[in-house]
Parts: structure tokens; sequence; C-alpha cells
């Protein structure tokens, strides 16, 4: 396979990481569409759309500027181009929940709004996360050099952890995991997010390790330090667990 990968249609030439990305967020908004209508919300739609603009909001401004701060050489010649080209996935979504947190305290709403975003976002992310394998080397989402069996070259001869594809193993793992919890217990309001959340920060905390990133003295990235900040606001998930109720 020579990456990266593109649809050719005629004269056309679309890059599949493009489409990709495009289709996580269609797929991903029709989905908690789908969901949002087949269950009952205790949110209202005018909230909803706040939050929904409070969290599109926060997503942009996280992902660009933790994307600027991952790459530091970066911050010597800041760029609206250098802010537009550097975006991350942790910084979006860490942006996102504050946006949500800061709307939804202004407007007064304290009922979970996560929870239903869950099952969506995980979708958009394997699709989006399926663009960045095909985008080889042009993404910057692959691993450091590894012999072991399955790993792939992206094009420039070196073979690699595929830690893209890892990631899509883990977003499956997970959607499966929570599905088959869900189903046996009730978890309480706002759970199905918080163990979204905290096992993502976790993942990403120990894969940056086989990744190609900048890391500071410490040790740790950016993204690993961001990660960090995101599993020190979930402390109480590791102190006091989710509870879980057995269904009858």
């Amino acid at each position: 396979m020579h990456f990266p990968v593109d649809l050719h249609i005629g004269k056309l030439s679309l890059p599949i990481h493009f489409i990709c990305e495009t289709l996580s967020y269609f797929i991903g908004y029709r989905y908690y569409s789908y969901l949002r209508r087949h269950v009952y919300d205790t949110i209202s739609d005018y909230n909803r759309l706040l939050i929904f603009i409070g969290a599109a909001a926060g997503a942009f401004l996280g992902s660009h500027v933790v994307g600027v701060f991952e790459n530091p050489e970066y911050l010597k010649q800041l760029s609206l181009y250098n802010f537009m080209a550097n975006k991350t996935i942790i910084g979006g979504l860490l942006g996102g929940l504050i946006g949500v947190e800061l709307v939804k305290k202004v407007i007064g709403v304290k009922a979970s709004s996560g929870d239903l975003m869950v099952y969506p976002l995980i979708i958009a992310m394997i699709i989006g996360r399926t663009g960045c394998f095909f985008a080889g080397l042009e993404d910057g989402t692959y691993g450091i050099a590894t012999t072991l069996p399955w790993a792939i070259n992206f094009g420039d001869g070196v073979y690699r952890h595929p830690t893209n594809l890892y990631e899509i193993l883990f977003w499956l793992i997970l959607w499966i995991a929570i599905g088959a919890i869900s189903r046996r217990y009730t978890l309480a309001d706002g759970a199905k997010f918080k163990l979204f959340m905290v096992s993502y920060l976790l993942f990403r905390l120990f894969i940056e390790f086989i990744k190609p990133a900048y890391f500071f003295n410490i040790g740790l990235s950016t993204i690993q330090l961001v990660c960090l900040g995101g599993l020190l606001y979930y402390y109480k998930v590791f102190i006091k667990p989710v509870k879980l109720i057995a269904h009858a």
C-alpha cells in the first residue's frame, strides 16, 4: 500500500483522510441525533443547542492550543497558519468539556450532558483514526520504529507501530465494554461519559511513549501532561469508583 492513500474519481483525487474526517463529523452527529430521539432527555432542545455550541467552541480552541504546544518550536514563530494546522483530539475533548461545563453553569443545567455523546464520539473517533492511518506520515499519528511483525512502513522505509490502528482497536474494545456494562448494570447519571474520558486519557497517557513526540526533561510530552491534567479533574473516579447497580 502506498501512503497517503487517495480516492481517485476520474481526474479528481480526494485524500481518504479528508473523506474520513468529514464522515466522522457527519455520522457522529447523525448517530447522536438518532439516539436523542429514542431516549428521554431531561435537557431541553434550547439548552442542548447552547451546550453543543459551548462544546464546539471549546473543542476548537482546545484542539488547536494543545496542538501548538505539542510542537514547542511553533511557539517561536506562532502564526495563524501554525495555529490552524496543528490540532489534537485530547485538546479537543478536554476543551469541549470545559466549554460544556462553563455553558451549563451559566444556564443552570446540572444534569449530565455527556452520556448521550459517548457512542457517537466513539464511532466518530474510529472513522477519524481510519483516515489518520491512510494519511500515513502526513498526519503525524504513527508510532516509533519497531521490529514487531505487524509494523507498517508508512512510506519512509521505516517500519513503525501503527498507533492509529491501536487506537481504533481501543475504541472498539471500549464500545463493547461500556455496552456490556450498561446492559448489565444501571449507571449513575454521567458515569458513562466519565468511563469514556478516563479510559481514553489513560490510553493516550501510555500510548504516547511509543510515538515520536517532543518529550520534556521530565520525560513526558505535552499530550501526556494534558492527560494528567484531565485525570486530575476526574480524580473522584479513582477515589470513589462508579457505582454499579445490577439489573433485576
